[in-house]
């Protein structure tokens, strides 16, 4: 079904897949929210690496900007892997 060729792409396509995604664990996107009253963290892969609440901040005023900063982070982070996986398929795929 798949000639040699293809494979070798396919296996050089995984392999510049996990060196995006090595190099994706080593980006620091920031969402924050209300001025910075609560900071969300976040690496290129999509995961949480810190949360910075300035005082005074607490109750559901905390929860909810916990979540709008962690979206802003998140969709930052989502945007910036796409970005990368698309640079690491690039020469791979045709039409990439």
């Amino acid at each position: 079904m798949f000639g040699n060729g293809m494979m070798k792409k396919l296996q050089a396509m995984q392999e510049k897949a996990e060196e995006a995604k090595e190099r994706l664990n080593h980006i620091k996107l920031i969402g924050e929210a209300r001025d910075g009253d609560v900071r969300v963290e976040v690496n290129g892969n999509g995961v949480i690496t810190d949360i910075t609440v300035k005082d005074g901040v607490e109750g559901e005023a905390l929860t909810q900007l916990i979540i709008i900063a962690a979206n802003r982070a998140l969709e930052q982070s989502y945007r910036t892997k796409e970005m990368e996986m698309a640079q690491s398929a690039k020469g791979i795929i045709p039409g990439m």
